[in-house]
Protein backbone atom coordinates (compact mmCIF):
# COMPACT_ATOMS: atom_id res chain seq x y z
CA UNK A 1 0.00 0.00 0.00
CA UNK A 2 1.71 3.09 -1.03
CA UNK A 3 0.95 6.09 1.13
CA UNK A 4 2.45 8.91 -1.32
CA UNK A 5 1.05 12.22 -1.75
CA UNK A 6 -0.64 11.74 1.82
CA UNK A 7 -0.89 14.58 3.90
CA UNK A 8 -0.42 13.45 8.01
CA UNK A 9 -0.83 16.05 11.09
CA UNK A 10 1.29 15.98 13.39
CA UNK A 11 -0.67 17.77 16.77
CA UNK A 12 1.72 20.13 18.38
CA UNK A 13 -0.40 19.57 21.63
CA UNK A 14 0.40 16.20 21.49
CA UNK A 15 4.37 16.73 21.74
CA UNK A 16 5.17 19.06 24.45
CA UNK A 17 5.54 18.49 28.41
CA UNK A 18 4.76 15.07 29.69
CA UNK A 19 5.89 13.17 27.48
CA UNK A 20 8.76 10.37 28.30
CA UNK A 21 11.91 11.22 25.92
CA UNK A 22 11.95 7.50 25.02
CA UNK A 23 8.36 7.65 23.13
CA UNK A 24 9.14 10.81 21.50
CA UNK A 25 12.16 9.13 20.01
CA UNK A 26 10.30 6.69 19.10
CA UNK A 27 7.50 8.40 17.77
CA UNK A 28 9.70 10.75 15.68
CA UNK A 29 11.15 8.10 14.21
CA UNK A 30 7.41 6.64 13.08
CA UNK A 31 7.46 10.01 11.63
CA UNK A 32 10.63 10.04 9.46
CA UNK A 33 9.79 6.20 8.36
CA UNK A 34 6.02 7.84 7.19
CA UNK A 35 7.81 11.12 5.42
CA UNK A 36 10.30 8.45 3.70
CA UNK A 37 7.28 6.36 2.60
CA UNK A 38 6.27 9.59 0.41
CA UNK A 39 3.58 11.41 3.06
CA UNK A 40 3.89 14.74 3.66
CA UNK A 41 3.85 15.60 7.72
CA UNK A 42 2.47 19.23 8.63
CA UNK A 43 1.92 20.43 12.38
CA UNK A 44 -1.66 21.28 13.39
CA UNK A 45 -3.68 21.93 16.34
CA UNK A 46 -5.96 20.66 18.21
CA UNK A 47 -6.51 23.20 20.89
CA UNK A 48 -8.88 21.83 22.97
CA UNK A 49 -6.16 18.60 23.97
CA UNK A 50 -6.00 19.81 27.59
CA UNK A 51 -9.57 19.65 28.45
CA UNK A 52 -10.26 15.94 26.75
CA UNK A 53 -9.30 13.41 29.69
CA UNK A 54 -11.90 15.54 32.11
CA UNK A 55 -14.00 15.98 29.65
CA UNK A 56 -14.45 12.30 29.04
CA UNK A 57 -14.27 10.43 32.35
CA UNK A 58 -17.58 13.18 32.89
CA UNK A 59 -19.16 11.99 29.82
CA UNK A 60 -18.30 8.41 30.32
CA UNK A 61 -19.22 8.53 34.02
CA UNK A 62 -22.76 9.43 33.74
CA UNK A 63 -23.06 7.13 30.78
CA UNK A 64 -21.51 4.08 33.11
CA UNK A 65 -24.23 5.41 36.31
CA UNK A 66 -27.14 5.71 33.37
CA UNK A 67 -26.33 2.01 31.49
CA UNK A 68 -25.43 0.19 34.45
CA UNK A 69 -28.62 0.89 36.30
CA UNK A 70 -30.14 -2.01 34.78
CA UNK A 71 -27.75 -4.23 36.44
CA UNK A 72 -30.01 -5.12 39.50
CA UNK A 73 -30.27 -8.76 39.54
CA UNK A 74 -34.10 -8.60 38.68
CA UNK A 75 -34.14 -7.89 35.47
CA UNK A 76 -30.38 -7.84 34.19
CA UNK A 77 -27.13 -9.04 35.92
CA UNK A 78 -26.06 -11.57 38.00
CA UNK A 79 -27.82 -12.07 41.46
CA UNK A 80 -27.02 -12.13 45.09
CA UNK A 81 -30.46 -13.18 47.26
CA UNK A 82 -31.09 -10.79 50.16
CA UNK A 83 -34.01 -10.71 52.68
CA UNK A 84 -35.60 -7.87 51.04
CA UNK A 85 -35.58 -6.33 47.41
CA UNK A 86 -33.08 -3.27 49.27
CA UNK A 87 -30.47 -5.93 50.26
CA UNK A 88 -31.20 -8.02 47.12
CA UNK A 89 -29.90 -4.78 45.34
CA UNK A 90 -27.39 -3.84 47.36
CA UNK A 91 -25.61 -7.31 47.98
CA UNK A 92 -26.29 -7.76 43.94
CA UNK A 93 -24.03 -4.47 42.87
CA UNK A 94 -21.56 -5.01 45.86
CA UNK A 95 -20.80 -7.99 44.55
CA UNK A 96 -21.21 -7.80 40.92
CA UNK A 97 -19.26 -4.75 39.99
CA UNK A 98 -15.66 -4.25 40.26
CA UNK A 99 -13.41 -1.18 41.82
CA UNK A 100 -13.33 0.53 38.85
CA UNK A 101 -17.09 0.00 37.92
CA UNK A 102 -17.86 1.21 40.72
CA UNK A 103 -15.60 4.21 40.91
CA UNK A 104 -17.41 5.21 37.77
CA UNK A 105 -20.77 4.98 38.48
CA UNK A 106 -20.44 6.64 41.76
CA UNK A 107 -18.60 9.64 39.57
CA UNK A 108 -21.31 9.82 37.17
CA UNK A 109 -24.28 9.44 39.82
CA UNK A 110 -22.69 12.62 41.45
CA UNK A 111 -22.37 14.74 37.67
CA UNK A 112 -26.03 13.32 36.92
CA UNK A 113 -27.56 14.79 40.09
CA UNK A 114 -28.99 17.59 40.75
CA UNK A 115 -27.59 20.72 40.96
CA UNK A 116 -24.33 19.48 39.47
CA UNK A 117 -25.85 18.34 35.99
CA UNK A 118 -25.46 21.96 34.16
CA UNK A 119 -21.72 22.74 36.13
CA UNK A 120 -20.44 19.68 34.49
CA UNK A 121 -22.16 16.69 32.57
CA UNK A 122 -23.55 19.71 30.39
CA UNK A 123 -20.30 21.74 30.23
CA UNK A 124 -18.79 18.73 29.21
CA UNK A 125 -21.09 17.95 26.10
CA UNK A 126 -20.12 21.48 25.23
CA UNK A 127 -16.56 20.89 25.40
CA UNK A 128 -17.07 17.32 23.19
CA UNK A 129 -18.49 19.64 20.47
CA UNK A 130 -15.39 22.23 20.79
CA UNK A 131 -13.10 19.08 20.54
CA UNK A 132 -14.93 17.48 17.46
CA UNK A 133 -14.88 20.94 15.75
CA UNK A 134 -10.52 20.80 16.11
CA UNK A 135 -10.76 17.46 14.32
CA UNK A 136 -13.09 18.12 11.59
CA UNK A 137 -11.22 21.42 11.06
CA UNK A 138 -7.79 19.87 11.03
CA UNK A 139 -9.15 16.73 8.29
CA UNK A 140 -9.80 20.12 6.31
CA UNK A 141 -5.98 19.71 5.57
CA UNK A 142 -4.66 16.46 6.46
CA UNK A 143 -5.98 12.63 5.51
CA UNK A 144 -4.82 10.98 8.98
CA UNK A 145 -3.73 12.38 12.30
CA UNK A 146 -0.14 10.80 13.79
CA UNK A 147 0.60 10.63 17.76
CA UNK A 148 1.33 9.03 20.43
CA UNK A 149 -0.91 6.12 22.10
CA UNK A 150 0.28 6.83 25.54
CA UNK A 151 2.45 9.76 26.88
CA UNK A 152 4.79 6.79 28.38
CA UNK A 153 5.38 3.52 27.44
CA UNK A 154 3.37 0.66 28.44
CA UNK A 155 3.69 -0.38 32.11
CA UNK A 156 3.65 -3.68 34.07
CA UNK A 157 0.32 -5.63 34.84
CA UNK A 158 -1.24 -4.46 38.17
CA UNK A 159 1.60 -1.46 38.46
CA UNK A 160 -0.99 1.20 38.25
CA UNK A 161 -4.37 -0.45 39.61
CA UNK A 162 -3.85 1.58 42.81
CA UNK A 163 -3.42 4.70 41.40
CA UNK A 164 -6.31 4.97 39.14
CA UNK A 165 -6.11 8.93 38.69
CA UNK A 166 -2.71 7.90 36.68
CA UNK A 167 -4.32 5.67 34.46
CA UNK A 168 -6.78 8.14 33.38
CA UNK A 169 -3.65 10.57 32.62
CA UNK A 170 -2.34 7.86 30.54
CA UNK A 171 -5.65 7.87 28.05
CA UNK A 172 -4.93 11.80 27.03
CA UNK A 173 -4.14 10.50 23.60
CA UNK A 174 -6.82 8.06 23.51
CA UNK A 175 -9.95 9.68 24.38
CA UNK A 176 -10.03 12.62 21.49
CA UNK A 177 -10.99 9.98 18.73
CA UNK A 178 -13.72 8.68 21.11
CA UNK A 179 -15.43 12.05 21.93
CA UNK A 180 -14.92 13.26 18.53
CA UNK A 181 -16.32 10.57 16.52
CA UNK A 182 -13.76 9.68 14.61
CA UNK A 183 -11.60 6.61 13.73
CA UNK A 184 -8.44 5.15 15.54
CA UNK A 185 -6.20 2.68 15.22
CA UNK A 186 -2.53 1.31 17.16
CA UNK A 187 0.37 -0.32 15.94
CA UNK A 188 3.57 -1.21 17.72
CA UNK A 189 6.76 1.84 16.68
CA UNK A 190 9.26 0.83 19.28
CA UNK A 191 11.14 -0.20 22.68
CA UNK A 192 11.97 1.56 25.36
CA UNK A 193 15.40 0.42 26.34
CA UNK A 194 15.15 -1.19 30.07
CA UNK A 195 12.54 -2.56 30.97
CA UNK A 196 12.16 -3.62 27.18
CA UNK A 197 8.59 -2.14 27.47
CA UNK A 198 6.52 -1.78 23.94
CA UNK A 199 5.58 1.79 22.77
CA UNK A 200 2.48 2.78 20.49
CA UNK A 201 1.71 4.70 17.51
CA UNK A 202 -1.49 5.75 17.14
CA UNK A 203 -3.54 7.02 13.54
CA UNK A 204 -6.04 9.28 13.84
CA UNK A 205 -8.80 9.58 10.80
CA UNK A 206 -11.69 11.40 9.42
CA UNK A 207 -15.51 9.70 10.21
CA UNK A 208 -15.46 6.84 8.03
CA UNK A 209 -12.02 7.19 7.41
CA UNK A 210 -10.71 3.43 8.05
CA UNK A 211 -9.67 2.72 4.59
CA UNK A 212 -7.25 5.53 4.68
CA UNK A 213 -5.45 4.62 8.11
CA UNK A 214 -5.31 0.71 7.31
CA UNK A 215 -3.47 1.65 4.28
CA UNK A 216 -1.46 4.04 6.32
CA UNK A 217 -0.43 1.49 9.15
CA UNK A 218 -0.01 -1.28 6.48
CA UNK A 219 2.61 0.73 5.07
CA UNK A 220 3.75 1.48 8.52
CA UNK A 221 4.05 -2.10 9.46
CA UNK A 222 5.62 -3.67 6.05
CA UNK A 223 8.36 -1.57 6.33
CA UNK A 224 9.72 -1.79 10.13
CA UNK A 225 10.46 -4.61 12.43
CA UNK A 226 8.67 -3.68 15.20
CA UNK A 227 5.24 -5.72 15.17
CA UNK A 228 7.02 -8.91 14.67
CA UNK A 229 8.86 -8.50 18.74
CA UNK A 230 7.45 -9.34 21.67
CA UNK A 231 8.17 -7.47 25.54
CA UNK A 232 9.58 -10.13 28.02
CA UNK A 233 7.60 -11.35 30.35
CA UNK A 234 7.44 -8.95 33.69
Amino acid sequence: QSIKGLKLGLPKEYMIGGLDPEVKQAIDGAVAQLAKLGAEIVEISLPHTDYAVATYYIIATAEASANLARFDGIRYGARVDGADPIELYTKTRGAGFGAEVKRRIILGTYVLSSGYYDAYYLRAQKVRTLIRQDFLKAFETVDAIVTPVTPTAAFKIGEKVEDPLQMYLGDIFTLSCNLAGICGISVPCGFTTSPKLPIGLQLLGKPFGEATLLRVAHAYEQSTPWHSHRPPNI
